[in-house]
Order: C-alpha cells, then sequence, then structure tokens
C-alpha cells in the first residue's frame, strides 16, 4: 500500500470515533493491550507524561511539549484529532511522523489488525507508541482522546498526570454529572504517581482528592499555587503578554505565549505546576527554557485552531471550542475582540446536546450554517431550524468553504469572521 491507501484503509475499514461517533468507543482496554504486545509493549520504553481533560488538554499538551524541546529533550508529542493531516496526531520535536513510517506499521500488522478488530484511536496510539520507542525519544507528552480510564493511552505509566478542567461533553460515555465525568478523567491517576489539576472546580475537588489519596499520589491545584494575570487587556492576535507568580512569593515574571486566547491563563497554571514537578523529579528545565518554550509553543508544536488568525480585513478568526465550556470562552474573546458585526461560520456534530450551546450564542450575530465533511456532522439544515428556535438568524450552505466565502463577501472591512462550532469546521479552513 502507498500512503494514500493506507489512510483509505484507516478509515474506511476500522472505526473512527471522531468521524461516525458512538460506534467506535471502546469501553475496555483489552484491543490497546494486544497491540502494545504484539508490538513488543513500546510504551515501557519512553518516559511520559500523560495529559486529560474537557477543554484545554491538547494546548497544554503543546506548551509542555514546547519546554521540554526548548530545555533539550527529544520530545514525542501525541495528540488528537487532526486538523488537516493524520501526521499531526504523532511528532517527534514537532516534526510529524513520516508518511513511510504510519504505511509500513499498518502493512505490517495489517493481518493482526484484521484478526484483533481495533479502533482507529487504538491503532493510531499503538503506532505512536512504537515510533516514539523506535525514536528513542526521552519523553512524550500524551494526550487523552476521550475519558482516562478507558482511554487507549492509559496504558503508559507517566512521570506525571495532569487533568485540565472538567466540564459537560461526551455524557453519553462519560457520565451527566461533573463528578461522574471527573471519576472518568482520575482514571489516569497512577499509583505514587504525581497529578497537577489545573482548575480547582469545587464540584470535581474531592474526586480528585480521593482518588489521589487512594493510590497514595501527590496532588497539586494548581489553581492555588500559582497567579498569572494578562498585562495587555487583550495581548494581540498572534500572542498573549502576561506575568506569572507563585502565590508564595511577590516575585511576578513577565511570561509570553504565542497561543492567544485568554483562556489560556487557565492552561498554563497547570502547564507552570507541572514543569515544576518535573524539575523536582531532576528534569534540567530552567525558568528561561520555560520562557522560551511557551513564547515559541505553536512554532515548536504546529499547533492551530486556538483563535487563530486566517485573515485580515475583514479580520477572520478559528477556534476549535466546541462544549459549553469551550464556547463560553470564545463569546469572551469576541467580547474583547474590536469588530462591528459579527460573521459566524457555525457547524456541529450530530452527538452534541445542540439546544445548551445554541442558547449560548449572541442573537444579533449573522450566522453561516454548514456541515463539516464527516459522517457525524449535523446537517446544517437540520442545524438552522433548530437555531432559529433560540433566534439565530442565518442562511444554509452546501460545504464549509461557501459558508466561510459567503461570510468573508458580505462582511465589512471592520466586522469580525468567526469559525467554529466544532473542530471539523475548523479543520476544512486552516
Amino acid at each position: 500500500m502507498n500512503y494514500a491507501q493506507t489512510l483509505d484503509y484507516l478509515y474506511s475499514q476500522l472505526p473512527m470515533f471522531h468521524r461516525i461517533g458512538a460506534a467506535a468507543f471502546v469501553p475496555h482496554l483489552g484491543n490497546t493491550i494486544a497491540l502494545c504486545e504484539l508490538t513488543g509493549n513500546p510504551q515501557h520504553r519512553f518516559k511520559s507524561v500523560h495529559i486529560a481533560g474537557t477543554n484545554g488538554k491538547g494546548s497544554s499538551s503543546h506548551m509542555i511539549a514546547s519546554v521540554l524541546q526548548e530545555a533539550g529533550y527529544k520530545t514525542g508529542l501525541y495528540t488528537s484529532p487532526h486538523l488537516r493531516d493524520f501526521r499531526e496526531r504523532i511528532r517527534v520535536n514537532g516534526i510529524m511522523i513520516p508518511e513511510e513510517n504510519v504505511t509500513d506499521f499498518v502493512t505490517r500488522y495489517r493481518a493482526d489488525f484484521d484478526r484483533i478488530k481495533p479502533s482507529f484511536f487504538e491503532m493510531t496510539v499503538a503506532l505512536a507508541f512504537q515510533y516514539f520507542a523506535v525514536q528513542e525519544v526521552d519523553i512524550a507528552v500524551i494526550e487523552v482522546g476521550m475519558g482516562g480510564r478507558f482511554d487507549s493511552t492509559n496504558v503508559i505509566q507517566p512521570e506525571l498526570s495532569l487533568i485540565t478542567n472538567i466540564g459537560f461533553d461526551h455524557m453519553q460515555f462519560l457520565g451527566d454529572t461533573l463528578e461522574k465525568i471527573a471519576a472518568e478523567k482520575a482514571g489516569i491517576i497512577k499509583p505514587h504517581t504525581p497529578v497537577v489539576i489545573s482548575q480547582d472546580q469545587p464540584e470535581t475537588r474531592e474526586v480528585f482528592r480521593e482518588t489521589a489519596a487512594k493510590l497514595e499520589s501527590p496532588l497539586y491545584i494548581a489553581d492555588t499555587l500559582w497567579d498569572i494575570e494578562a498585562t495587555e487587556d487583550e495581548g494581540t492576535r498572534s500572542s498573549l503578554h502576561l506575568r506569572y507568580k507563585e502565590k508564595s512569593t511577590n516575585d511576578w515574571q513577565p511570561l509570553e505565549l504565542d497561543l492567544p486566547g485568554l483562556y489560556q491563563l487557565k492552561n498554563i497554571k497547570g502547564v507552570l505546576q507541572s514543569i515544576k514537578v518535573l524539575q523536582e523529579l531532576n528534569y534540567r528545565i530552567s525558568t528561561t527554557h520555560i520562557l522560551a518554550g511557551l513564547k515559541q509553543a505553536r512554532k515548536h508544536t504546529g499547533l492551530m485552531g486556538r483563535w487563530q488568525t486566517l485573515q485580515e480585513q475583514p479580520l477572520v478568526i478559528c477556534d476549535t471550542g466546541h462544549n459549553e465550556d469551550g464556547i463560553a470562552e470564545i463569546l469572551k474573546m469576541i467580547r474583547i475582540t474590536p469588530h462591528q458585526q459579527l460573521h459566524w461560520v457555525f457547524g456541529m456534530v450530530n452527538d452534541k446536546e445542540t439546544g445548551k450551546v445554541l442558547q449560548m450564542l449572541p442573537k444579533d450575530a449573522r450566522y453561516y450554517f454548514c456541515k463539516a465533511d464527516i459522517p457525524r456532522g449535523l446537517p446544517a439544515e437540520d442545524l438552522a431550524a433548530q437555531a432559529k428556535t433560540y433566534s439565530l438568524q442565518g442562511d444554509v450552505y452546501a460545504t464549509v468553504a461557501q459558508a466561510l466565502e459567503a461570510a468573508k463577501q458580505q462582511a465589512a472591512a471592520n466586522d469580525l469572521v468567526l469559525v467554529g462550532g466544532s473542530t471539523f469546521v475548523v479543520a476544512e479552513v486552516v
């Protein structure tokens, strides 16, 4: 098989949650364990940091990986989903896995896949672990796909676990309360292994405390340990200008992050505490490494889709925030971004609670309803009909590209065009 045929096999033969939804969910680790045994248990051949959470886990993963790279460590990075290229999921020092490695892996183990019948995600995790082992990375930053307890990545024994925040998402799998969702995310906490919680949330606090105490794992609540604030009202569109300090000191330090979006302030606290824990584990990471790594997080790791500017005049921005918490943060950014009229290119997937998101959206915006080119996408006509019940007005477009083009044509020079509602809508424009 060539690379194109390999991708076709992966997408068409193996269930892929991000495309088809619930049918691809596997509530056990049996397949992943079988694949790891098949490939020589590569997950035991490199050190790792494991990151879960409802929102912010992707940004946090990229920030930590960038700091580790800056400190001179050969760093693997596994994230999901990808936006444009499957290989975005698997990187070493920011460089995507070569096409031939993907093809060789699938060709070598295709008969075993047909026997084990793993999901797309399980197979991709096995590929990532094997690649990191072969590349002899010093450490890999591993982002959970969904949940934690039954996530395919949860076969590693990390140096550190980080849980960013808990919000309502994937409730059909993880539970219908924040406490239940937190319990699933807490499944990545390992015995006698430090765990950092980025945000202190009253509903989930005891879940993490009880789990950490039971496993005798040191617990750090980053919210209670760090102060961070913006030193400009909104930073710039390409970066945030901040200052930070440990709460136990008065030593404020300047910090620049090349990932815009004030929601990153919540993530940075968890990142800073995670780096401090790694320092205490004898990783050679200096303040200089931290500052340089955060200033160049996007450059080092290739992260896209976080309040990312695509065009000026009219200003076109995309953001992958897609659940209630993510949309709430996007709305905050809209309020502090100078503009006259808001034009929103908007699509969702069919297994989200659309009503909870739609009721949050501004009624004075003009909407361009569309469907991402995946089976799981919610038809634009259905989305528009639901939106109308919340007094949201707009037109329906056959594709994301047509919706964006219409928005740009109708927007004035000082208007804001936003692309979002679903990661997969953003994936078609970055």
